[in-house]
């Protein structure tokens, strides 16, 4: 039998979390994945679960400060019925599993899995998403891109959880987004690609670019972008090879059973260059 605790509160989730070793769970459809050992058997848990998937901090969306603050526990199918949450990331939610793994998955656990191929991933390091990581004693907030170090690891420590997200409340006038799967839904992802862009009278006045499940972290270089930013949308269009040639090295997939690194690699490029089409 698993051990496990449901805390009444997010006070009563941290005291616990400081005093005993133990794993959070909210929806646990990655968690379930990688813990079970076959059929008729109760998954390998090494340590207590923290039930945290039920609380209400957890659980809001709200606007401060110009920014969108994202609970942890907000469910997949709850982002995409939010007027808050931009389109750009409700783009790559709705291609998330299927609708009961969405009412159960959270944005937090997609986080914290920590996985190249993870969904949310790419919108999140595109905007310089920040968590908020509290303890019962401390809360820090860290960029995204800190906090995930590794395929399938985080700088979490033993005695916190990650309560937030927040994101800029801004749009992009140009949105593109792109998974590559065996099939719509309820894939994983061979290679994903996210574009934004804003033109004001055919210049580019920003631009963000983030590639998914093609390197051990998700890819994305702000020197790359900052170069193009100012730019006339034709010259966009002259550039597009020497844009191609400057992310090629910064791709670096792996086969495996769902791709060929070659494949990804092909596929990723041929995103980006139709996204910069796009733009022109």
């Amino acid at each position: 039998m698993v051990d496990g605790f449901r805390p009444a509160d997010l006070q009563e989730a941290l005291e616990f979390r400081a005093q005993h070793p133990s794993i959070p769970i909210a929806g646990g459809t990655d968690l379930m994945v990688q813990k079970a050992r076959g059929f008729g058997l109760k998954p390998d848990f090494n340590k207590p679960l923290l039930f945290i998937g039920h609380l209400r901090k957890l659980r809001q969306i709200s606007v401060r400060d110009g920014n969108i603050h994202i609970g942890a526990g907000v469910l997949l199918s709850e982002l995409l019925k939010n007027g808050i949450i931009p389109e750009s990331l409700k783009m790559a939610v709705r291609q998330m599993a299927s609708p009961p793994s969405r009412n159960l998955a959270t944005i937090g656990g997609n986080i914290c899995n920590a996985s190249p191929a993870g969904d949310t991933l790419p919108h999140l390091y595109a905007v310089d998403a920040k968590l908020i990581l509290k303890s019962v004693s401390s809360e820090r907030i860290v960029h995204i891109g800190e906090f995930i170090t590794d395929p399938k690891q985080n700088t979490l420590g033993h005695d916190e959880l990650l309560t937030k997200i927040i994101i800029p409340n801004k749009l992009f006038n140009v949105n593109y987004y792109r998974k590559v799967g065996q099939r719509k839904g309820m894939s994983l992802t061979k290679a994903a690609f996210l574009g934004m862009a804003d033109i004001e009278r055919d210049i580019v006045t920003d631009i963000r670019i983030a590639f998914g499940s093609v390197a051990p972290k998700i890819v994305r270089s702000q020197e790359i972008e900052k170069t193009y930013i100012g730019k006339p949308t034709f010259e966009m269009n002259t550039a597009i090879p020497e844009i191609l040639a400057k992310y090629a090295p910064l791709i670096r997939p792996i086969d495996d059973a769902r791709s060929t690194a070659a494949y990804r690699e092909k596929v990723s490029l041929r995103l980006l260059e139709d996204f910069l089409w796009k733009l022109c």
